[in-house]
């Protein structure tokens, strides 16, 4: 239970805090059991940065973990300060990064420079929050090239999955079997049918991706494709008392030529991530009209502010390969899913997303859960980046209205995945210019479809 109710139809209660709206567990919203058995699972793909963070950055387990530990104190910061998102990486992006990365030493100068990325991408979220441009960019930027984006993003996200030598090839049965799991209890329709006819059925679907996750970690196991866990017990140990050597007040800040080198990878970062956003919104837009007794205010210039706060606090005190991103896709989707059943399903879309990353934050510091999932992390990660895709492919096409979209969109979203995210906006750019907005050249004639027909789609 919490303090202040909602009334049907009102926006959830908040105490108003400049740009921000903040909303406090127990006080404003109430804790949601199945976002709390739900994230004693999920926060474990947080734990799959701690890989990435000892090869690219240097770092100890022990320091990786107090990083993760930052990273966790960001992902509450949302559903604290008004936005409806479930918060998480920039995930599609993360190849980009790396690349960036491999360019510099493991240790103070790879610091340095994922410090002078991470604070340009801060820059570009605060920037874009405080003008406002943000909403603005998200209104006028066109539905062939906000799908190309979301297409694009997903497009990338399975191809590291699937390419030679990644996961899938390292890790078939499991991932295989945990992607088909978690795919048919999320979105399939005969299993929809079953959730409205058998109420274990709808007790499964309130799980997300977690019995699909269960599934591979105990699979993968069995056949010998990870290793049998070591339970310890206790509670965590992050390294805060070594972190300091590991920060650019202790390493020293970069120099310019590092921070310039750093732009083309913090636009394209923010590409990614303005993807997210687009995706967020489509799936808040849709939440919104099914639920009619909470008015969802998702705001996109707050969107940008906190993220901005997020990679500010990450680019200090833990620079971050993931980088700091306004929405974890598979989360939302799942939460949003789960919202569409009504108050007694999940009370306020802030409980949900609220409940689910201080529950998440909490169980970094439970041992026998940190030790259970430590040899099967990349089973986390992987299934995170193929349900990223499915579902950047679906809202993707969805935002499109007729073939000339349909065609700008796909070969845009091909372009990112395969050459990168500037060459896929410039693609997207000129495609539009040229396809779909032709009276820009001065070529102005009716809409037409691909045959020559003026389009009925």
């Amino acid at each position: 239970m919490q303090v202040f109710k909602r009334r049907d139809g009102d926006e959830q209660p908040h105490w108003p805090l400049g740009p921000f709206k903040v909303r406090l567990p127990f006080v404003h919203y109430r804790w949601e059991t199945a976002e709390m058995l739900q994230a004693l699972i999920m926060f474990v793909v947080s734990l799959g940065m701690i890989p990435l963070l000892e090869k690219y950055l240097g770092l100890p387990y022990d320091v990786a973990l107090a990083y993760v530990v930052i990273c966790g104190i960001g992902f509450m910061l949302p559903a604290l300060l008004g936005v409806p998102l479930v918060p998480g990486w920039i995930t599609p992006g993360i190849p980009v990064v790396l690349l960036f990365l491999s360019d510099y030493q493991p240790g103070p100068q790879a610091i340095q420079a994922l410090f002078a990325l991470q604070f340009l991408v801060f820059l570009i979220f605060l920037l874009l929050g405080v003008t406002r441009l943000g909403s603005v960019m998200v209104r006028l930027v066109p539905n062939s090239m906000k799908g190309g984006i979301i297409i694009g993003a997903g497009m990338a996200a399975l191809m590291g999955e699937i390419q030679t030598g990644g996961r899938l090839a390292n890790t078939p049965v499991s991932l295989v079997l945990g992607s088909l799991i978690c795919l048919y209890l999320m979105f399939s329709v005969s299993f929809k049918g079953l959730t409205e006819r058998v109420p274990m059925a709808r007790r499964i679907v309130n799980y997300g991706m977690v019995p699909g996750m269960l599934v591979a970690i105990f699979i993968g196991i069995a056949v010998g494709e990870y290793k049998v866990p070591d339970i310890r017990w206790g509670i965590t140990r992050p390294a805060f008392d070594q972190l300091w050597q590991y920060l650019p007040f202790s390493l020293g800040f970069p120099d310019a030529k590092i921070f310039l080198y750093a732009v083309p990878t913090a636009l394209i970062a923010y590409i990614i991530a303005f993807g997210d956003i687009i995706v967020g919104q489509s799936l808040m837009q849709r939440a919104d009209e099914l639920r009619t007794d909470e008015k969802i205010d998702n705001n996109v210039d707050r969107i940008h502010l906190v993220t901005a706060l997020r990679n500010a606090l990450h680019a200090f005190f833990a620079p971050y390969p993931g980088l700091a991103g306004p929405l974890w896709t598979a989360a939302a989707a799942t939460m949003a899913e789960r919202y569409k059943y009504g108050r007694k399903a999940m009370d306020s879309i802030f409980s949900g997303a609220g409940t689910f990353w201080i529950t998440g934050f909490i169980a970094l510091f439970i041992l026998p859960l940190v030790s259970f999932f430590q040899p099967v992390l990349p089973i986390a990660l992987s299934l995170t980046l193929i349900l990223t895709g499915y579902i950047c492919l679906m809202v993707g096409f969805e935002q499109l209205d007729n073939n000339t979209e349909r065609g700008i969109a796909g070969t845009m979203g091909v372009v990112l995945a395969v050459y990168g995210a500037g060459w896929g906006l410039a693609a997207g750019a000129a495609l539009y210019i040229l396809v779909e907005r032709t009276h820009l050249l001065r070529f102005a004639s009716p809409k037409t479809s691909v045959s020559g027909s003026p389009d009925a789609d």
